[in-house]
């Protein structure tokens, strides 16, 4: 089946598509009635930063929720927002093609709707795991169907309170930079959205030409006939030696620190309603010890991938060696291990990321104030984990919480959408699995705090309400 190609029929198929989801949102357009009432004051309601799943489906519930006095940015071009055309180097989605998502419970705006509208019933049926370019094509159709006001090329650097306002400095690819006035901003960032990759010190003290990390824009016809060593043993890790096998590396072994590899995929036993609605309920001790299980077990191997691996004889799993030292000898790179060294030729990090506000621009001035878990909660010792206990301690709402109360009121106007909201609601801002649970959440927390802060505008406008519904008849 052709990624790229869209035949005559499917497009006719896919406007005949685009038309039902019209309807279908007609039919279920309740309140219908426009409840903001500030007018037009130059001041968004809104402000999402990042277009990928997250932020157009956020974008989707906040429109039906008649919040349309907002702006989606992303920095990226159109059509490489997220990572599904860039560094996403699976084939397909790891989540089972029934799972529900961007949708938020309109048939006709599933995955299974485009997918059958494109290439048909049948294809349906055959169809094992969802394409990732499938996937990315799907956003593209979405976006343009629901017709979400997104602009491209903007990049968020600051944000800051001037008399209750929240002023948004953004800059465009020419270095350009102009200032959005808003309420509401909500961080639709992604995996890295509260932080930045990370990788060892000592791997990052390489020269540059013989180590990547998973996340960057890696050269793999580069690695053609070279060994190379992948650190980590998570799903992107193995996405990255598939990849640099299939582009002809001579030889690739992937480390990991366990004796044995992580096999359990744990996102797919908490999909169930009970978990994604409402882990966010808990009290901290069970938040915690919950979600240390999931994130200490990390996400395992798709079976595709290992098989993608497997079919190479140049492919090795090492397991119980993590990377005691690693360092550049001749323009090569020598691991040591508890079990013995390996030389590579270049090496790759799947290390994944590392919560750091510091690392985010629009966060920088602002990182000494955001409330961690480690400020808010101290677990048992055999539950303790430093790496976790640096994700933020968010509020109900998705915002960000102040340190110490009154130090930083922008906060709370700043809704986390990104990994960072994983330890506070578990499965949430970057989970396809989670999103017909997790965006309402969202949504409603931000409704709220723009209903509540405009609570006396409200009772002016009921106390002023006159519209009768009928006149009076006299009789003469």
């Amino acid at each position: 089946m052709d990624g790229l190609t869209i035949t005559d029929a499917s497009r006719s198929r896919l406007e005949a598509l685009r038309l039902r989801v019209q309807s279908d949102l007609g039919y279920i357009d309740h309140p219908a009635a426009t409840w903001r009432p500030n007018g037009d004051d130059g001041v968004l309601d809104v402000l999402i930063v990042g277009a990928g799943q997250s932020g157009l489906a956020t974008a989707f519930q906040l429109m039906r929720d008649k919040v349309t006095n907002l702006l989606v940015v992303d920095r990226a071009e159109a059509g490489r927002e997220g990572p599904w055309r860039t560094i996403a180097r699976m084939r397909t989605l790891r989540s089972p093609k029934e799972f529900t998502g961007p949708d938020l419970g309109v048939p006709s705006l599933t995955y299974r709707a485009y997918h059958e509208a494109r290439f048909g019933p049948a294809a349906w049926q055959q169809l094992g795991l969802v394409p990732k370019e499938h996937w990315a094509d799907y956003l593209d159709w979405y976006r343009e169907t629901l017709q979400l006001p997104v602009v491209n090329g903007w990049e968020l650097i600051s944000l800051r309170l001037v008399e209750g306002v929240v002023e948004a400095t953004l800059r465009d690819a020419a270095g350009t930079e102009r200032v959005r006035r808003c309420r509401r901003v909500v961080l639709a960032t992604g995996l890295e959205g509260l932080g930045r990759w990370w990788m060892p010190e000592s791997v990052a003290a390489l020269p540059a030409h013989l180590r990547s990390h998973t996340a960057d824009d890696i050269d793999f016809a580069r690695l053609a006939g070279k060994t190379v060593g992948v650190l980590g043993a998570g799903a992107s890790a193995a996405d990255n030696a598939a990849t640099a096998l299939e582009a002809g590396a001579k030889g690739v072994k992937l480390f990991c620190r366990r004796l044995e590899l992580q096999r359990v995929q744990p996102y797919r036993w908490l999909t169930f309603t009970g978990f994604l609605r409402h882990l966010g309920d808990l009290d901290d001790a069970w938040r915690w010890r919950f979600m240390h299980h999931v994130m200490g077990l990390r996400e395992g191997f798709p079976p595709d991938t290992y098989q993608r691996c497997l079919a190479h004889p140049g492919f090795d799993i090492v397991t119980g060696a993590p990377w005691d030292d690693v360092r550049a000898i001749d323009d090569r790179i020598e691991v040591t291990t508890p079990i013995g060294r390996f030389t590579f030729d270049h090496v790759i990090a799947g290390t994944g990321i590392d919560v750091d506000f510091t690392a985010r621009p629009e966060l920088r001035a602002h990182a000494d104030h955001i409330a961690t878990w480690d400020d808010r909660y101290t677990p048992e010792p055999q539950l303790r984990d430093a790496r976790l206990a640096r994700y933020p301690y968010l509020g109900p709402d998705f915002t960000l919480q102040e340190k110490t109360p009154g130090s930083c009121p922008l906060l709370a106007r700043i809704h986390v959408f990104n990994f960072g909201a994983t330890m506070s609601f578990g499965p949430s801002g970057s989970s396809i699995n989670a999103m017909t649970t997790a965006v309402p959440k969202l949504a409603a927390g931000i409704t709220r705090g723009l209903f509540t802060a405009e609570l006396e505008q409200y009772w002016q406008g009921l106390a002023a309400y006159d519209a009768k519904l009928f006149e009076l008849q006299r009789k003469a």
